[in-house]
């Protein structure tokens, strides 16, 4: 009988974890509203490059994990993230196919869908902001996403994570 081998499933654990505490840092004022989308740019990678281990149940358990620390709702940052993750495994056979700067440009709907999610979840509990300032962190994660994709794949490799 031949043993399996590891998979080395810490380092997507890992990675999102990081990018929790990256969503959570303190930042000054007049950046805060320019925090790229950290959770959701590693959800979509993780769901791009292995379907079968990052999904729709990690992003909620990651959403939850936000929740809890942010001291939202329960699910309120949930859902924009299992979104994410929904299209980006629904898109993933040709998201696999594009180049980098086209993923990116996905990303940037993908995310602009996961932010008005967000937008009508704070106008139900009534935290509506009076723009669309909410907006800013799209584009700036979507510039993100080629480093992002870049070091993630290398994680990836560097510890032969299937």
């Amino acid at each position: 009988m031949i043993a399996g081998r590891a998979h080395n499933g810490w380092v997507i654990w890992l990675s999102l974890l990081v990018a929790l505490l990256l969503s959570i840092a303190p930042m000054p004022a007049s950046t805060e509203l320019a925090r790229p989308l950290w959770l959701g740019l590693v959800i979509a990678f993780w769901s791009l490059a292995l379907p079968h281990r990052g999904g729709m149940g990690l992003a909620f358990v990651f959403g939850l994990m936000l929740d809890v620390l942010a001291g939202t709702l329960l699910g309120q940052n949930g859902l924009p993230l299992i979104l994410i993750a929904f299209l980006v495994l629904s898109l993933q056979q040709r998201l696999r196919m594009f180049p980098l700067w086209q993923q990116s440009m996905v990303l940037l709907v993908v995310l602009g869908l996961a932010q008005l999610v967000q937008l009508w979840l704070n106008t139900l509990t009534g935290n509506r902001p009076p723009t669309l300032i909410f907006l800013v962190p799209v584009p700036i994660s979507a510039l993100l996403w080629p480093w992002i994709f870049v070091v993630l794949h290398w994680l990836r490799r560097r510890f032969d994570v299937n």
